[in-house]
């Protein structure tokens, strides 16, 4: 049975959390959602809101206090090499708070959504992350980040008519490696993983790449692999 934790979202309202909440939620997981205040609105049903902003850890440390987990989900929505710009000015200053905050107020787990790693594009996205992943190994937390490349789901469909190919290229030695690193996963898969995550902190800091997370969500459909689109 899972133990019932008090975990801190930030990305609450976003293409992930929104998914992911009620799932925790299901899991008997006590769920502190971090939202602005004309956005509160959007938190899924039974979390308690904290109001604050996710560029600012102290508008919202004393809210996360507590919290045995703290998982950081924000991100500019869908990132593409036009916003390279809004990477820093968002994404890595609400990843370098929420490592701050987390750090200072002892919390036991950081969840990160980083992103594969190296990969061909999006290298601004990627220096990012990466800059949060090391900053993570050097703050002394017990972490889990996850290295998905692309999430299949809602408004996510487009790269849907490359499964064939990735296919191929998992077949071929020379290209195996690549492909498994840059995979698609469905939003599902990325959900499950987070939900596995956190029912079995991580002690140090361990890093879960593209196959790694569908292994652990396949554990959250009950033992029974499903790469389904959900």
């Amino acid at each position: 049975m899972t133990n019932k934790l008090r975990v801190f979202v930030t990305g609450s309202t976003g293409y992930i959390g929104t998914r992911l909440i009620p799932q925790l939620l299901a899991q008997g997981h006590d769920v502190t959602a971090l939202a602005r205040e004309q956005s509160r609105h959007k938190l899924p049903a039974g979390c308690k809101p904290a109001i604050g902003d996710a560029l600012n850890g102290d508008s919202y440390r004393a809210l996360a206090k507590g919290a045995h987990t703290f998982i950081q989900l924000v991100g500019v929505s869908h990132p593409s090499p036009a916003k390279a710009a809004h990477f820093r000015q968002i994404d890595l200053k609400a990843g370098l708070e929420s490592i701050r905050v987390a750090r200072e107020i002892g919390i036991a787990h950081f969840i990160y959504v980083s992103v594969a790693q190296p990969a061909p594009v999006m290298k601004a996205y990627q220096a990012v992350r990466a800059e949060c992943e090391q900053r993570i190994a050097a703050s002394g937390l017990s972490a889990t980040v996850l290295r998905p490349w692309y999430v299949l789901g809602p408004g996510h469909w487009w790269p849907y008519s490359l499964l064939p190919l990735y296919k191929l290229a998992e077949l071929l030695p020379l290209s195996r490696e690549r492909a498994l690193r840059l995979g698609l996963i469905t939003v599902r898969q990325m959900v499950h993983a987070l939900v596995r995550a956190v029912d079995q902190p991580a002690e140090t800091v361990r890093t879960w790449n593209v196959p790694d997370i569908r292994i652990y969500s396949a554990f959250r459909n009950e033992g029974a692999i499903n790469f389904g689109i959900h």
